[in-house]
């Protein structure tokens, strides 16, 4: 197997969500209810793109959800800071409530449904959370939004900054996907998870994420594959700091080149999602997170 379809595989995981990923032994969390829902914000390309704001408190704490996701799985993060932050959660075009009369789904698209809402919203000060391919969203994002970002936050991503992919390799996968969407993704996301996991989980996320429209999945799967994060970052001026699982290594040395700062958190023992599957041990290393980019 190439380089390039190992870590594709990862980033099935890497780049998709559930709604509601407790460990089994956790109390179900509510669903986080807005305070303040506003009309969808319409993104540069005419895209309707959903959100919920709740809170209030500064900086503004924006989560963006990661590939096949939607905003409902920052459902255990959202109450929990809404209580001392403004917290916006996301559609990415193509996902959840957003719309999809979009041509083409890339990472550039997708930042500047991020810097729509946050402009729409007149936000100052914001740090951007970003699960697995929201976090080069945010990258492309915070392009876009010079002087109102403090931190981009990365939640299992930015483990290879360094990492390039041939195009060969890139247009198999790619195809692969466009031909048959939810046997290559079903296949992937279970190769994610950790061994004991629940299988109902495990189930409920390969269905979630084989129901996004395989145009908007393989789209956002090339992209991901073909952008440019080390162009992206230079010149960005922004610190960013990963909660990651151990699964997998993170190259620090390499996010340290070329970012502002680079720091990194880990979580043991979990799989792709650890806001989810771990949530009481992510919002504490998320809170010591955004208290230390505040300072």
């Amino acid at each position: 197997m190439t380089r390039l379809f190992s870590f594709a595989l990862i980033l099935f995981a890497v780049l998709s969500g559930v709604s509601g990923c407790n460990r089994p032994d956790d109390p179900p969390a509510p669903p986080p209810q807005p305070t303040n829902p506003k009309p969808d914000v319409i993104s540069s390309d005419g895209v309707a793109i959903s959100y919920d704001i709740s809170g209030s408190g500064e900086p503004t704490l924006v989560f963006v959800h990661g590939w096949c996701c939607d905003r409902t799985y920052w459902r255990h993060q959202i109450p929990r800071f809404a209580k001392r932050y403004r917290v916006v959660a996301i559609d990415l075009g193509g996902h959840g409530d957003s719309g999809l009369n979009r041509s083409g789904w890339t990472i550039e698209s997708f930042g500047r449904d991020v810097a729509a809402v946050v402009k729409a919203l007149d936000l100052k000060r914001v740090i951007l959370i970003g699960h697995s391919m929201g976090g080069p969203v945010n990258i492309s994002a915070a392009g876009d939004l010079p002087g109102r970002v403090t931190g981009l936050i990365g939640v299992d991503c930015y483990n290879d900054i360094d990492a390039e992919y041939n195009a060969y390799d890139t247009n198999g996968f790619v195809s692969a996907l466009r031909a048959n969407f939810t046997s290559v993704t079903a296949s992937s996301v279970r190769s994610m998870f950790v061994a004991d996991s629940d299988e109902d989980l495990v189930e409920q996320v390969i269905a979630d994420m084989s129901s996004t429209p395989p145009a908007v999945g393989a789209g956002a799967m090339r992209s991901f594959l073909k952008f440019d994060r080390i162009a992206a970052l230079k010149g960005l001026g922004v610190p960013i700091r990963c909660i990651n699982s151990d699964r997998r290594s993170t190259d620090v040395p390499a996010g340290k080149r070329y970012a502002m700062s680079f720091e990194l958190k880990f979580i043991k023992g979990v799989g792709h999602f650890p806001m989810l599957e771990a949530p009481e041990e992510f919002n504490k290393l998320l809170a010591d997170t955004i208290e230390e980019l505040g300072k």
